[in-house]
Order: structure tokens, then C-alpha cells, then sequence
């Protein structure tokens, strides 16, 4: 299945690559909100990055 190589070759990147990965993601889904600001799909992307943003500084804020 395509997600389980994706997740092995996420988890095989170095920090600055992941931090390249996830840049050119939100390029992509920004350009496509730019063009369609209606899709739904790009709509449900932002939303959903917000809630894990959201969820890592929630958790990261329990720790300390």
C-alpha cells in the first residue's frame, strides 16, 4: 500500500527534509486554495494541519 512507503520514507528523513516536505505541502494546497478557494478537499487540508498543529503544542505544552 502507498501509505505504508510514504510513512517509511517519512520516518527516514532527516528534520530540515521533513521541514522541506511539509513547506512544499502547504505550497501546494496553498496554490490550489488560491485558484479554488471553494475546494473543498484544500479546505478540509487546512483545517485538518490546523487541528494537528493544534494537538502538538497541546501535548507539548502538558509535558512541561
Amino acid at each position: 500500500m502507498i501509505t505504508n512507503k510514504l510513512w517509511g520514507d517519512l520516518g527516514e528523513l532527516e528534520e530540515e527534509e521533513a521541514i522541506h516536505v511539509l513547506t512544499k505541502l502547504f505550497e501546494t494546497y496553498e496554490t490550489l486554495h488560491n485558484q479554488k478557494p471553494d475546494d473543498t478537499a484544500v479546505l478540509d487540508f487546512f483545517n485538518r494541519l490546523d487541528a494537528a498543529m493544534s494537538q502538538t503544542r497541546e501535548c507539548n505544552l502538558n509535558r512541561r
